[in-house]
């Protein structure tokens, strides 16, 4: 950068490097995406258009910023976690968020098109973002708990809520009052005895969220070689090992998946 009498200005700049040997995990949420989802007829409670959207619109992120070891998403947000000791932009929160939001955003109307194909955007979707830090594995499998602990509660009621509206005839009002004060075990029994509904048969990505994580992955294509003392060009098979990201619906909460994947918390993950 050029020098001037003005560069003292860059003094004002604050100083938001996150801490060293911390998980940074960026959260973004849709910003008023119930009207959103109204406007553009969304359907309920899940529209599996819209969460594979949001699903191809993580994949990209991870795909453009290689130092993401693991995303989940649910609804209409989705964490990012970037390894310990990633020096990305100097570790820089803002670089962090912005980064993340703006490609996630861009990709969420660049890809609408593929998953939306009768129904037209009919105006730019919002998304805000937050950094946080997290000192110990345990305290990021604590999070990641969290949010899927929260994408099962939210879905298990929305499930009882829309089947009450659309199958009983009852208003949303009246659905509401309906499951006040109710637990997990009586909304099972609603969905079981009134609609003959398995709660546990429901879709993995409805009930657990998606989940990315990296894994090597075999590539096998076609190349065409010479062969020695030989005009003519023969083709084999030329398989590459490269890391791709895959979209998994399981569980995080237990130890299965973190003893399955331990690749994901190690220090040169």
């Amino acid at each position: 950068m050029a020098k001037s009498k003005f560069e003292y200005v860059r003094d004002f700049e604050a100083d938001d490097r996150c801490l060293p040997n911390c998980w940074v995990v960026v959260r973004l949420d849709g910003r008023g995406f119930h009207r959103f989802a109204e406007q553009h007829g969304f359907k309920k409670p899940n529209d599996d258009r819209a969460l594979q959207l949001m699903n191809r619109s993580a994949q990209t992120v991870m795909e453009e910023l290689e130092d993401i070891v693991i995303a989940y998403g649910q609804s209409d947000e989705f964490s990012f976690v970037f390894k310990k000791k990633s020096n990305w932009f100097k570790r820089r929160t803002s670089k962090f968020m912005t980064h993340v939001v703006s490609q996630f955003a861009s990709s969420y109307v660049f890809y609408w098109k593929d998953y939306f194909q009768d129904q037209p955007l009919l105006y730019p979707p919002g998304f805000d973002g937050r950094v946080v830090l997290y000192p110990s594995d345990q305290n990021l499998k604590d999070y990641l708990s969290w949010r899927q602990a929260d994408c099962h509660i939210n879905n298990l009621y929305n499930t009882v809520f829309w089947t009450l509206v659309q199958r009983s005839s009852l208003t949303p009002e009246q659905a509401q009052k309906r499951l006040q004060g109710t637990l997990a075990g009586d909304k099972n029994e609603i969905l079981f005895s009134e609609f003959n509904i398995n709660y546990n048969n429901e879709p993995l990505i409805h009930r657990k969220g998606t989940v990315l994580i990296w894994q090597k992955v075999n590539h096998v294509t076609m190349k065409r070689i010479k062969i020695p003392k030989d005009p003519a060009e023969k083709e084999v098979e030329v398989t590459r090992t490269r890391s791709t990201v895959v979209l998994l619906h399981c569980d995080i909460i237990g130890d299965q998946f973190w003893e399955q994947y331990p690749e994901i918390l190690s220090d040169d993950s």
